[in-house]
């Protein structure tokens, strides 16, 4: 929950930072939610991590570990669409390469 916070919190700030230094609003408005959706994607990181260590460290029958195959499918598919809408590509998709000819 902590990383969430705090990257709200960085994410406002360079968004404040952005405007000041003379950014247009439209494009700061873009890196904050560029932003606020990499925080996201790291606090459902440490979520996945959190849900592997309680299953295993706790109790590891095999219906905790049925819970736990469930929980993280859904949080992979919430970070694969939250990729999609910060990067604008599928995270097995390579970055565009710019034409530098």
């Amino acid at each position: 929950m902590s990383v969430l916070v705090v990257g709200a919190c960085l994410a406002a700030v360079a968004f404040v930072l952005r405007l000041l230094r003379g950014r247009s609003f439209r494009d700061s408005y873009h890196e904050l939610r560029a932003d606020l959706g990499r925080a996201i994607l790291l606090g459902l990181e440490f979520l996945v991590i959190a849900d592997i260590i309680g299953t295993v460290a706790v109790e590891p029958t095999l219906k905790n570990l049925g819970v736990l195959a469930v929980i993280i499918a859904i949080r992979t598919l919430l970070s694969f669409a939250l990729e999609l809408e910060v990067s604008g590509r599928w995270p097995w998709q390579k970055p565009a390469v710019p034409d530098g000819r």
